[in-house]
């Protein structure tokens, strides 16, 4: 229970259809990458440190990649198709890096749903001020309610 409420589920693939879209604005924030840096004890001065970076072709610090990858995992689990789906592969590039305090937008569509096998394909793109910063496709299994469960609410969940 979260604060005393069941969480639902995300969307069954059954309730999913090719060409359905979903868009995001995120802001890049000192916090964010704080607490990035933290948590993976990632030290690569060209995250953070102004005198490195500037050494470098990328003149500034720049966001680390996974951060990017981050935020499209956590739209798949919060929205898109939600609660309860599992990421089964994913493939991302990165064409020019994101700057410290950059506006993403991003754009999730659906591509391909094959009820057979519990997946759709959602091709993910965003962009910074018009120019895209992450290209990829990810493969994703809505939840799926288990026969044996009866309808039953998890407590847990």
């Amino acid at each position: 229970m979260l604060l005393g409420k069941k969480r639902k589920q995300g969307r069954k693939i059954e309730e999913i259809s090719v060409g359905e879209k979903l868009t995001l604005t995120e802001k890049i924030e000192d916090k964010d990458l704080l607490l990035y840096l933290g948590l993976t004890n990632d030290a690569n001065p060209l995250f953070i440190q102004h005198d490195y970076a500037s050494q470098t072709e990328y003149k500034k610090p720049v966001v680390p990649t996974i951060m990017l990858t981050g935020i499209v995992t956590s739209a798949i689990s919060k929205y898109f198709p939600g609660p309860g789906s599992y990421i089964r592969e994913q493939s991302f590039i990165f064409p020019i890096p994101v700057y410290h305090y950059s506006v993403i937008q991003f754009l999730f569509e659906v591509k391909e749903v094959n009820v057979k096998e519990n997946q759709i394909v959602i091709e993910v793109r965003a962009t910074n001020e018009e120019e895209e910063v992450l290209k990829g496709m990810v493969t994703v299994s809505p939840p799926k309610t288990i026969d044996t469960m009866n309808g039953k609410a998890l407590e847990n969940f």
